[in-house]
């Protein structure tokens, strides 16, 4: 699959940036391809037009992001990836709270994860630590990402 990784921060720089990098490592292990990477202030604004630049990709099978998924002022993530999203995955998020929640407790609760689908674009958002990262990718986003791309891409003709 085609992929693009975005990370939402507003002080995470190319060589600070643990968890895209680690993103990006796990596509490419899985045999992905990463077209795309980019870090967008977090701002719902930027995040969105990030986004859309990808959706109008043909090449693009899914985008995954990392950060701003928390409850603080700046964390906006959510908010601006829902407002693009055409349909909702509400397993996913589900999945990656009871998931983390085996692993941490009640602070899963506070995640916002999300993911979900633009047109044929398979989008997930994750919060930006990178043990969740590695949670969300190993377990829940890398078995399925070829089915969920599959699903988005309709029937063959």
């Amino acid at each position: 699959m085609a992929c693009a990784v975005i990370t939402v921060s507003d002080t995470r720089t190319p060589q600070t940036d643990a968890s895209g990098a680690m993103i990006r490592k796990l596509l490419e292990d899985g045999g992905h391809r990463v077209i795309g990477y980019d870090i967008v202030a977090d701002d719902p604004d930027l995040v969105r037009q990030r986004l859309s630049l990808y959706f109008e990709m043909e090449s693009c099978d899914a985008v995954i992001l990392t950060g701003g998924t928390g409850l603080a002022p700046r964390d906006t993530t959510y908010e601006a990836v829902c407002s693009l999203l055409e349909k909702t995955i509400d397993g996913f998020g589900e999945l990656f709270r009871m998931l983390s929640f085996q692993e941490i407790g009640s602070p899963a609760m506070l995640s916002r994860a999300v993911a979900g689908s633009h047109g044929r674009t398979a989008v997930f958002s994750l919060p930006g630590s990178t043990a969740a990262v590695e949670l969300a990718m190993r377990r829940l986003i890398l078995p399925e990402l070829g089915h969920v791309v599959a699903l988005l891409a309709g029937p063959r003709v």
